[in-house]
């Protein structure tokens, strides 16, 4: 064995598994190409969780967004409904007081957002039967949530005018018309939607009210709920029995078609994610993991001569911890960054509708500093052990 080889190779070895400071960087330096594939992993691995955690809240946003698009999927009505009239006409006759809606949001233990106010009323009108249909300004939430909106607000003394209505009575926006004695702005005309929408004509819910002398009165609550909030197995039986407690003498009725629609697209996204990111985890750390043990396999003479002038398991392991540590340290600053660009860069493709949402989240630059060293030296546990565990004797005559 050269003298000068196996005395230069263990002093950087005993150096840097004692902390020698710069010895140790410069051990490090020594193995460059095999360092920065260690680091290579961490920054894979790092990279990817930031990616896909940027790329889950996007598609939350995203999802959430689509699916409240489909519209609201309970109705609360008064519970003396005829409900065969009910599904004729498509609305209840029968009024309940307005107030409904703020007795409701001052619940606590509470399953829907969004909650609407609304007024129906069908008339005849210029030879038409139309729906009169008022909407409460404001959609109210449960106490301390903020949602953005899901229907429009309809200014005072003006009317949205259904797609039907408007082409069968040649009515533009800015018109006036008369309804019920009373003349009434065509704010906006609006598109076809293939649905009894088509034949409403759409006013404030005071403005409504007002008309039809039906002052505090509405028909019925509409709102939104995701069959997650309730956790249980019969998210109808659930939403019933908390508003049979809280608003006795109504009745709610749930769109299943929409419930489960926005249920399965919630699932699907969350599955998705949960099953992909630890494969690619795996990946990582068993890549991290390779580079180690190649690391050992290069160094089995220094190591063998180390353990046989005394030099404990402690120190020994030392070193390839601390240099996972540093690999750790290194990944998880480039790997915050790679993330980063690549779900800004490429997210808002991906997620049109909410691609304003697509942003770095800083809070992960810190759970990775905290967490890539930690992954990095559980990584390198397996040839860690292996150095370790074998015989000097042995290391030596491999050499």
């Amino acid at each position: 064995m050269d003298k000068n080889k196996r005395n230069s190779q263990p002093e950087s070895l005993s150096h840097g598994g004692a902390g020698g400071g710069f010895l140790f960087f410069k051990e490090i330096k020594q193995r460059l190409g095999n360092f920065l594939l260690g680091v290579l992993g961490v920054v894979t691995a790092v990279a990817i969780v930031v990616f896909f955690v940027v790329m889950t809240k996007a598609s939350q946003n995203e999802t959430r967004v689509l699916t409240r698009d489909m519209g609201f999927n309970l109705r609360i009505i008064p519970d003396s409904t005829n409900m065969n009239d009910f599904w004729i006409s498509g609305y209840s006759d029968i009024t309940m007081p307005e107030k409904f809606v703020d007795d409701l949001v001052a619940k606590k233990a509470f399953f829907y957002a969004h909650l609407t106010a609304t007024l129906h009323k069908q008339i005849s009108w210029n030879g038409l039967d139309v729906l009169l249909t008022g909407i409460s300004p404001d959609e109210l939430n449960p106490k301390g949530k903020k949602k953005s909106k899901m229907i429009f607000a309809i200014p005072d003394s003006k009317v949205y005018v259904g797609y039907e209505i408007a082409q069968e009575m040649e009515i533009n926006t800015g018109d006036e018309i008369d309804i019920l004695g009373r003349k009434y702005s065509v704010e906006r005309t609006l598109a076809e939607t293939g649905s009894n929408d088509d034949v409403r004509i759409y006013f404030s819910l005071a403005n409504l009210q007002g008309l039809l002398n039906k002052k505090g009165a509405i028909s019925e609550i509409m709102a939104l709920n995701c069959m997650c909030s309730t956790g249980g197995d019969d998210p109808l039986g659930d939403l019933r029995d908390q508003l049979e407690k809280d608003l006795p003498n109504t009745k709610v009725i749930m769109n299943r078609t929409i419930a489960v629609a926005r249920e399965r697209q919630r699932k699907m996204m969350d599955n998705y994610f949960a099953i992909l990111l630890p494969v690619l985890l795996i990946l990582s750390a068993i890549w991290i993991g390779t580079t180690s043990m190649i690391n050992v396999m290069q160094r089995k003479l220094e190591i063998g001569v180390l353990r046989a002038l005394g030099f404990g398991t402690g120190r020994v392991a030392g070193l390839f911890f601390a240099r996972a540590l540093v690999m750790g340290i290194v990944g998880a600053l480039i790997g915050y960054v790679v993330g980063t660009y690549l779900a800004v860069e490429f997210g808002p493709g991906v997620f049109k509708v909410t691609a304003k949402s697509v942003k770095p989240i800083i809070t992960l630059l810190y759970w990775s500093i905290g967490l890539a060293p930690l992954f990095a030296m559980l990584s390198v546990l397996i040839p860690v052990v292996f150095a370790i565990s074998r015989e000097p004797a042995d290391m030596l005559k491999e050499e």
